[in-house]
């Protein structure tokens, strides 16, 4: 079964290898509506948009101060290079989608399914096999042609994610130097044992520009694929052991 559906300003993919898991997939959907609800900083009466505005400390949920503190772990594991304060404001969305993905993925398993994908905005969450027992294939696209794959993956029970500007134009800005962008990479893959670490650390790499590579192969579990202005690819030392397609 596979469904998608627009949620937190994207497209949404859940897919499993059973036709008999449509309630368990509405739960899931259902799950990424209250984290936009509670974590858009684009909705006026979103809990993030309220302590924005000045709601107490007091008065936060207790998985938003969890949250919070996820990225406050994150800043200090990438030396300051994740950093969700902007002008004063709070912005944790470069870590709450692929925590959320991976919730949404604890979720599924909790209610006993086993072998899904679920893909929000580019980033992944695999679990087992696919309908036909192989590891899940993703593409990795050419940021110079984004109808382009140059590497195709195969994952089991693993999270992948791309930070890229080819997808959302300039949105990741090194916090050291205030209204820089990375002039270098063009996007940078990232292979964890789940979409949040994944994601995460993808992030934060990217905005280290062409040092992120050398960040992702000093950190034990992931592995990375960097694609640089010149068109280039720079990968870590493990990257390779998930390739089954060079495109």
């Amino acid at each position: 079964m596979k469904q998608t559906r627009i949620i937190m300003g994207m497209p949404i993919t859940i897919e499993t290898v059973s036709d008999q898991t449509h309630d368990e997939i509405a739960v899931v959907f259902d799950h990424f509506t209250a984290v936009d609800e509670r974590y858009s900083t684009y909705k006026q009466n979103s809990e993030i948009s309220q302590i924005n505005a000045g709601l107490p400390e007091r008065d936060w949920s207790p998985e938003m101060k969890s949250v919070l503190e996820l990225c406050a772990e994150t800043k200090q594991q990438t030396r300051g290079f994740f950093d969700i304060s902007h002008n004063g404001k709070l912005d944790p969305s470069g870590l709450v989608k692929g925590w959320a993905i991976n919730q949404a993925a604890i979720r599924l398993n909790d209610m006993g399914v086993r072998g899904f994908y679920i893909e929000a905005g580019g980033d992944i969450q695999v679990d087992g096999l696919n309908a036909d027992g192989k590891p899940w294939r993703v593409g990795i696209r050419n940021p110079f042609k984004t109808t382009e794959i140059v590497k195709v993956v195969g994952l089991t029970d693993i999270g992948i994610a791309t930070s890229g500007t080819y997808i959302r134009g300039d949105h990741i800005y090194n916090p050291h130097k205030p209204g820089k962008t990375p002039s270098v990479v063009r996007s940078l893959t990232v292979i964890g044992p789940n979409i949040y670490e994944a994601d995460r650390f993808a992030t934060a790499a990217y905005a280290m520009d062409e040092s992120g590579i050398g960040f992702i192969e000093s950190m034990p579990g992931l592995e990375g694929y960097m694609i640089d202005r010149d068109a280039k690819a720079t990968l870590t030392s493990g990257f390779n052991k998930y390739v089954v397609d060079n495109a």
